[in-house]
C-alpha cells in the first residue's frame, strides 16, 4: 500500500510533537553490552522494561 505525502507529513508531525528520543553510544569497552542489546528481539521494549524495573526498585 502506497503512503501519500500527506500521510508522511502527518506522521512526521506526530513524531516531532508527541515522542521523545534518547541516544546511547557504546564504545569498544562496552562491546559486551552492545552485543547483549543486539540479541534482544525488541530493543526499545527491553530498555523500557529495565527502566520500569529500576523505578519500582527505587520507589518501593
Amino acid at each position: 500500500m502506497a503512503v501519500s505525502d500527506a500521510q508522511r507529513r502527518a506522521d512526521a508531525k506526530y513524531k516531532r510533537e508527541s515522542t521523545k528520543t534518547a541516544v546511547a553510544r557504546f564504545y569498544p569497552a562496552d562491546a559486551d553490552l552492545w552485543e547483549w542489546l543486539c540479541a534482544q528481539p525488541n530493543k526499545a521494549g527491553y530498555i523500557k522494561r529495565l527502566i520500569r524495573e529500576d523505578m519500582e526498585r527505587r520507589s518501593g
